[in-house]
């Protein structure tokens, strides 16, 4: 076990930066989720804060900071707007690929404008009858000389629209199963085309779409890795980013929790606040016991990204994603229960936080396949 407790610095970070949500991304959040529109001032606010670059290495034009650093900052953004801190995570995720396993070059070209802010970045792997099944996907790249030339379409993509770069998935050997996949940068310029939005239950201001490549031509030097090695990559990059939605749902759950107990405390009935209830007081202590137990795995997880990715991580990954989802789930449900018909309206955030705990059970990997990794994890060991 790799024990940890937060440092000073950290304790301070999470201090700006719930300070800087407050005042920068919350007067944002309910009209971003009522229009279903990308939060463009809130991630300019991000941007102009230096967050994109938060996870990158200092190589590349980041800050080099550890993955409970990032965990901080992606919870307390949730914490105010879901979708914010999904613009935070996606463009990493669709990094990742490149930082671990890609050529110097890809990282030299296209990280340092992620990590300004310059560029997003989205991950396509996922397809209608390729979900879980990953090693289903039709998506083909042709060689083609000194170039692939990649057909398919993708779904589920979060910043479908809005990246400058997606990072594809696609078989270059149809025969070879999920040997037989790989993995591209191509640029959103080089024929990416979104055909259809999503309207959806949560997270509205963060675009779901499909994308179409139709005979996308992508250089030889846009694969990441070698042929064939795109299962590895993916399985890898989701193990290093499911920490980070389990961050997400920690966040969510907090601000439900957060707006709930201060609304409880003013609410009177039969002449006494209604936080002098035992059974209300339960209800808050087990919502809380959810909370930081979900914060623990989740910042537990995330310092194995960074102090020992092929050991336990998937393990501990999975559980902290399924942990803190499912719990984010339950608590967002009881925090709306605290504020009974006013819970229900939209003239409250309860509901929409509610709506976007929902997604954190289901995206990077249902629950139900969490269970099955965690399992796994512990039949074979």
């Amino acid at each position: 076990m790799n024990n940890f407790a937060l440092t000073a610095e950290q304790k301070e970070f999470r201090t700006v930066m719930r300070k800087f949500a407050e005042e920068k991304i919350a007067p944002h959040a309910a009209e971003v989720d009522k229009t279903a529109t990308f939060p463009w001032d809130s991630f300019k606010a991000c941007v102009e804060m230096e967050l994109p670059g938060l996870g990158f290495p200092e190589a590349y034009g980041g800050s080099g900071a550890t993955s409970v650093d990032q965990a901080i900052m992606v919870e307390e953004l949730a914490r105010v707007c879901a979708s914010t801190s999904l613009t935070m995570l996606i463009s990493k995720l669709g990094m990742i690929p490149v930082l671990y396993w890609g050529s110097e070059e890809l990282r030299q070209k296209y990280i340092p404008k992620v990590a300004s802010g310059s560029a997003q970045a989205s991950y396509c792997l996922s397809e209608a009858d390729a979900g879980s099944d990953v090693a289903s996907m039709k998506t083909r790249a042709v060689r083609d000389g000194d170039s692939y030339v990649i057909t398919g379409t993708k779904y589920w993509i979060t910043n479908a629209g809005i990246s400058d770069t997606y990072t594809v998935f696609a078989k270059t050997d149809p025969e070879a199963g999920h040997r037989g996949i790989s993995a591209f940068v191509v640029e959103a310029d080089w024929g990416v085309k979104v055909t259809k939005l999503e309207e959806k239950l949560g997270v509205r201001g963060s675009p779901t779409g499909e994308i179409l490549l139709d005979e996308v031509r992508v250089p030889l030097e846009n694969r990441i890795g070698e042929e064939g090695q795109g299962f590895y990559i993916a399985m890898g990059t989701l193990d290093r980013s499911r920490p980070m939605i389990g961050a997400q749902a920690v966040g969510i759950a907090q601000g439900a929790i957060d707006y709930a107990v201060n609304y409880a405390k003013q609410r009177k009935q039969f002449g006494k606040a209604i936080t002098d209830n035992q059974g209300i007081q339960f209800l808050i202590a087990d919502m809380e016991t959810k909370v930081e137990a979900s914060r623990g795995l989740v910042y537990h997880a995330c310092s194995l990204v960074d102090a020992d990715p092929d050991n336990e991580l998937s393990k501990f990954g999975a559980m902290a994603k399924m942990f803190a989802s499912d719990s984010a789930m339950a608590v967002t449900v009881d925090a709306l229960q605290l504020l009974g018909g006013y819970g229900f309206t939209k003239d409250f955030p309860l509901e929409r936080y509610m709506r976007d705990a929902k997604i954190t059970q289901i995206y990077e990997g249902t629950n139900q396949v969490q269970r099955i990794v965690v399992a796994r994890s512990v039949l074979n060991r």
